[in-house]
């Protein structure tokens, strides 16, 4: 019984290995596990016998490694991992993709079941319910998958895309990564219409197939296709700028700026310039008054008359609720 429980654990140690780097030599593994590399043969077969494909290749520089099977042997896994792939699958359901919820929960509870009772308390005490974060344009997992398998692939991709504005367009890229930007999805890709690296909301597209040829992959621009996202989408935020004087101490205003938006250009203890960024003027001017402050506007002249339209907005909103309470005097 003892040298079938060393046994055992001696497979675990093994599997574990194999799965921890693509190939390893006879000799490593002998030496990590502390036996013979006969033994280490025989203990390969009999991980083959369980149903987990080893593969093996001879000669000089020859060793073992995990390959891929018909069907998926049981994983190994530590307790941490157990507890982040529970976890990982649980917030799939309140997530952007809209038809995973049933599979994810499914998989979950398959994974609940295997669990030592230890990690099942330990995921039953971070168990927490979530409001579901309904997307306006959740993204199929089909679709996820056909266009990362195009990545994968470096397969040209077609599909008609429709823009914020309404356009329509066919569209034929060469398709490097899928990012995720809070609840959206975003394929970067170089396009080969415009000559240009481009980004893509995946809610807009509707892939065509079959896919196209294969390409040659370029070198992606400066921060990967995560960095250029974020530039891409400052971009459509920074449409608009304008800078204007805050009559309130700088020391107050710098607590309520955050750089994404706005930059504080000079100031004192009577007032400060800022240069402020939106998508246009007019959300410009209807922030103007989070600062609760007076301010001048200096630049652009367009600002000003952006500014009298929200002026004129309160004032027939204040009209409205003095009416509302039986105030007739209105302006």
């Amino acid at each position: 019984m003892a040298a079938m429980l060393e046994t055992s654990a001696r497979l675990l140690a093994l599997l574990t290995l194999l799965q921890t780097r693509r190939e390893w030599s006879g000799s490593e593994l002998a030496d990590r596990l502390d036996i013979t590399t006969r033994t280490v043969r025989r203990d390969i077969d009999k991980l083959r016998e369980l149903g987990y494909p080893v593969d093996a290749s001879v000669g000089v520089g020859g060793g073992y490694r995990l390959g891929a099977g018909a069907e998926m042997p049981p994983l190994l896994l530590d307790d941490q991992e157990v507890l982040a792939v529970a976890l990982g699958l649980n917030e799939i359901t309140t997530g952007s993709v809209a038809d995973m919820a049933e599979a994810s929960a499914g998989a979950l509870t398959k994974l609940r079941q295997v669990m030592p009772s230890r990690l099942r308390h330990r995921l039953d005490a971070l168990s927490m319910d979530a409001v579901p974060r309904e997307a306006r344009n959740p993204v199929s997992g089909d679709v996820l998958t056909e266009i990362a398998t195009a990545c994968h692939r470096s397969e040209r991709l077609r599909f008609d895309y429709r823009r914020g504005d309404g356009a329509e367009s066919r569209r034929e890229v060469e398709p490097y990564r899928l990012v995720r930007s809070g609840l959206r999805w975003y394929l970067v890709g170089w396009d080969l219409g415009r000559e240009d690296w481009r980004s893509f909301r995946v809610d807009r597209m509707e892939p065509k197939t079959p896919t196209g040829p294969r390409f040659t992959p370029r070198a992606l621009p400066e921060g990967g296709a995560t960095g250029y996202l974020s530039r891409s989408l400052g971009a459509v935020y920074r449409r608009a700028s304008a800078r204007v004087r805050i009559h309130a101490p700088m020391e107050e205003v710098a607590a309520m700026v955050d750089d994404a938006w706005g930059s504080i250009e000079a100031g004192d203890d009577k007032g400060c310039e800022l240069t402020l960024f939106s998508t246009s003027l007019v959300s410009i001017a209807r922030w103007l008054r989070a600062f609760d402050a007076d301010f001048t506007v200096l630049d652009p002249p367009e600002l000003i008359e952006e500014c009298r339209a929200v002026a004129s907005y309160h004032d027939g909103l204040a009209d409205r609720y003095r009416r509302a309470v039986g105030d007739t005097a209105t302006r």
